[in-house]
């Protein structure tokens, strides 16, 4: 009996998953480009896109919760602080962009009082999202650049080889 190979590996779908994150947020972070509807939706998918996130890292999550205090190396401690704080952070930018909605929840029949706190907040957990995303980047750069370079330029290079060239043709090429 022959075994069935998965379609994607398990970095592969995180690359992925990370990529539309990221994307997502990019966009999601220009509203006056985007427009407010799109800019809500992308919000919405930017927190389930979030949990599926926490989901595919859910063992790692348990084992340095577990160890936070005890074994856990240094940058896991850092890594999980930055991690919890990227949490929130993201709840607060789907809450509060929940909370100031024009188009998402209206098109439900969803509407909330108004209220002066949410935009400045949405704003500012907005804002520092895009430092903390910054900070998770350069956290993981080598697994990302290592990442890329296994599942997006060596696929497209596999097959190419630089030319080969003769001994009549290196006489031909050195300089005289």
């Amino acid at each position: 009996m022959q075994k069935k190979q998965k379609l994607f590996s398990p970095t592969q779908i995180n690359l992925i998953v990370d990529v539309a994150i990221f994307l997502v947020f990019l966009i999601a972070t220009a509203p006056r480009f985007s427009g407010i509807p799109l800019h809500e939706w992308l919000g919405i998918a930017f927190g389930a896109a979030i949990v599926t996130h926490l989901l595919l890292h859910w063992d790692w999550l348990v084992v340095v919760t577990r160890r936070f205090f005890t074994k856990a190396a240094q940058h896991h401690r850092l890594n999980y602080v930055l991690n919890a704080l990227l949490f929130i952070d993201a709840t607060l930018i789907t809450f509060t962009g929940l909370m100031i909605s024009e188009v998402a929840l209206p098109l439900f029949g969803i509407r909330l009082p108004r209220s002066g706190i949410w935009r400045p907040l949405h704003s500012f957990t907005s804002d520092f999202g895009l430092f903390l995303v910054g900070l998770h980047i350069a956290l993981h750069w080598q697994w990302l650049m290592s990442a890329c370079k296994t599942y997006l330029i060596k696929p497209f290079t596999k097959g190419v080889r630089a030319p080969q060239l003769g001994a009549e043709q290196i006489q031909e090429e050195l300089p005289s």
